[in-house]
């Protein structure tokens, strides 16, 4: 008999993890340890191949279906989705994991949205929607010929976020800041574009004059062009020596890419001696708000169209208008 699991508890067996990638290891001696890749979902899908996993129809939980969901659904996600898809889980796993996915029914999605909710309103939205999605799936896999339990039942109302970004603000916060975060914000506000496509920028996005974004949220496309304030906070980037240097335009002092995990810790850091509450995503609204220009705002954030981007500014400066005399 193996050894216990000491971590990652609800991994299949003959699934390992040995620093950042997961592999398949053979049931038999002598062991066998088959690579197979650093993001789990793929490598989720990938053991299945190997070991010839097909669920048992007759097994019809919450959780089986889940598991299945993470093999076939996940690797068409994004990463940052399924990190929270993941964070999810857990909860719903927690109370439905158990349960036939026919017994479950819209009482049971109200009256777990209604305790989660005591603690957490738009996780528990976020956690109808994948349990949804799972549902859905299960539909469409054949499972259960029964309605979403989802339908009819209301989440909790949320209300977008409508800080606004002064310059005063801004700047007292970017005179604070370690340089990489002074790199992420002006990077940020110049370009429009959320925290991780900001990270992710690399020197063969620039070319032809523009740097070239694939954005990670929607996969929109966009080239900005390489000229005023932008072209002086890429050359200054450019010029700072470092040793190794990495592909990356935010990088730390040892040439590495700045982390999420960095960008925030040093942003929190940064802010609390500025004593503003701004968040680091706030400056993308602050970008298409300052632009004072709605067409150019829609084209830098690659909004799909013009009412979206007017109400994403409107909700943080109001509109402005004309006294009666």
């Amino acid at each position: 008999m193996g050894r216990r699991r000491q971590s990652n508890f609800d991994d299949p067996p003959r699934f390992h993890r040995k620093g950042k990638v997961w592999y398949h290891v053979s049931g038999t001696a002598p062991r066998v340890w088959t690579k197979l890749s650093a993001d789990r979902a793929e490598a989720l899908w990938m053991w299945a191949q190997r070991e010839g996993v097909k669920e048992d129809d007759s097994t019809r939980l919450f959780s089986v279906i889940a598991r299945r969901y993470v093999r076939e659904v996940y690797p068409s996600k994004s990463v940052r989705t399924r990190q929270d898809n993941d964070k999810e889980l857990v909860h719903l796993l927690r109370v439905f994991g158990h349960m036939p996915i026919d017994l479950i029914a819209p009482m049971h999605i109200r009256e777990y949205l209604d305790i989660r909710g005591q603690a957490a309103k738009v996780r528990a939205n976020r956690e109808k929607a994948l349990f949804s999605h799972i549902f859905n799936k299960a539909r469409e896999w054949g499972y259960t010929t029964a309605p979403n339990p989802c339908q009819g039942v209301k989440g909790f109302k949320e209300s977008g976020r409508d800080r606004y970004v002064t310059n005063e603000e801004f700047e007292k916060v970017r005179s604070l800041a370690h340089f990489t975060v002074v790199d992420a914000m002006d990077l940020a506000l110049l370009t429009g574009q959320r925290p991780a496509d900001v990270l992710k920028l690399q020197r063969t996005d620039i070319r032809d004059g523009a740097l070239w974004i694939v954005q990670n949220k929607t996969g929109a496309r966009l080239g900005i062009e390489i000229t005023g304030e932008l072209a002086a906070v890429i050359d200054r980037i450019n010029g700072r020596s470092r040793t190794p240097i990495s592909a990356y335009l935010i990088q730390d002092e040892k040439g590495q890419p700045l982390s999420q995990y960095a960008l925030r810790s040093r942003f929190d850091k940064a802010r609390a001696l500025a004593k503003v509450s701004f968040q680091f995503r706030d400056i993308r609204a602050k970008a298409a708000t300052d632009t004072g220009d709605l067409a150019h705002s829609q084209k830098l954030l690659a909004h799909k169209n013009r009412d979206m981007t007017e109400h994403y500014v409107r909700k943080r400066i109001g509109e402005r208008v004309r006294p009666l005399r």
